[in-house]
């Protein structure tokens, strides 16, 4: 397989709508998702002695809104920390959100009959960054990609074998390789395997949690290639989490740019890489190396993510800020719009008209 990064095709259809309505595939309307560290033996004996110790809350996400078209695929940057794989897993139903609601086709999914709340839990598959640690080392390929198709009736038992020979022709593996167990095969490999376990029962959306990040270069190119592929053969929707820009820029229609928790901007990817709007998103794109980068001194966006556990006041990102106002420690700046389809959270664009 070629190991470059293909151009799609210029006559590929456009990306449709999620429906005749216009209604997005997958919505989140305020969500959030906060974990709860209680308080332990040491800290209540300690407490009961004058101590004050409390339970530590981590806000993972918070308050994000977002909207994912049919056939769309939106790539989700920021830096470690930032809650991009933690909003991947709320939108692939693996943690419940603390607040606010996930929508499937404008229906709050919490509302769903069982027969329509089945339909989304196998509508949206997820993809991990460790495909060794997603992958059951006691099972065999063919039972790992061919179990949750005959469980939830997609295909009968007597079909399994074909059904997964199939899709491991279609991701790039060798059907005979169906008896083998995930430590027989490589990293790119077992990354496969993932891929056809979550196409095994046909979803319409994936949510990739860094499917790359652990890959080689010359590979990663490989399996991007695949997912273009499968997005064309299967008209398939992404919501594609990756800490490498240049890996979203290839892939995305659209950009979204989290930090500490929140949506700071989102726009479609050619205007993210050409005129980005929040200061925290050109500071990501400065350090970001291309074939016409000068040599210079790298230097980094000052200061360290701060902790969830305790998130600044106002805008999260004015600790770090070089444009921070007096009233960036204070207002919280909300996600509006700055020009036809791009968004931005920063103060700086009430200050002046937008470009």
């Amino acid at each position: 397989m070629n190991a470059t990064l293909e151009t799609p095709p210029a006559a590929d259809p456009p990306i449709a709508p999620a429906a005749s309505n216009g209604v997005p595939l997958l919505s989140l309307r305020g969500v959030h998702k906060r974990y709860v560290q209680g308080v332990d033996l040491a800290g209540r004996i300690a407490n009961l002695l004058g101590a004050n110790n409390r339970a530590a809350v981590v806000h993972a996400v918070d308050g994000v809104d977002l909207d994912v078209r049919a056939g769309e695929v939106i790539g989700v940057v920021g830096e470690s920390g930032c809650g991009k794989s933690t909003l991947g897993r709320v939108v692939a139903g693996i943690h419940p959100p603390s607040a606010g609601e996930v929508l499937w086709e404008g229906r709050p999914v919490a509302q769903l009959p069982p027969a329509e709340r089945r339909a989304w839990n196998l509508g949206v598959q997820m993809i991990f960054q460790n495909p060794m640690a997603s992958l059951n080392p006691r099972l065999r390929v063919l039972d790992i990609i061919g179990e949750a198709p005959v469980v939830h009736g997609i295909i009968r038992a007597r079909e399994k074998a074909d059904y997964v020979a199939a899709l491991m022709r279609q991701v790039g593996l060798d059907p005979d390789y169906g008896q083998r167990y995930p430590h027989q095969f490589s990293g790119g490999q077992r990354q496969r395997i993932g891929i056809a376990r979550a196409l095994a029962v046909r979803p319409r959306m994936i949510v990739c949690d860094e499917a790359v990040a652990a890959l080689d270069v010359s590979i990663q190119a490989q399996v991007l290639n695949l997912f273009a592929q499968l997005r064309r053969e299967h008209d398939l929707t992404y919501l594609f989490i990756s800490h490498n820009l240049g890996v979203v820029g290839h892939i995305s229609d659209r950009v979204v740019i989290m930090y500490l928790g929140r949506i700071v901007e989102s726009a479609p990817t050619e205007v993210i890489f050409s005129r980005p709007n929040h200061p925290y998103t050109r500071a990501l794109l400065a350090e970001l190396p291309t074939l016409e980068t000068q040599r210079r001194d790298y230097q980094p966006i000052q200061g360290e993510l701060p902790s969830p556990l305790a998130p600044p006041a106002g805008c999260t990102f004015h600790p770090r800020c070089p444009h921070a106002m007096a009233r960036c420690k204070v207002d919280v700046p909300v996600l509006k719009s700055v020009a036809g389809g791009h968004q931005s959270a920063c103060h700086l664009n009430d200050a002046a008209p937008a470009a």
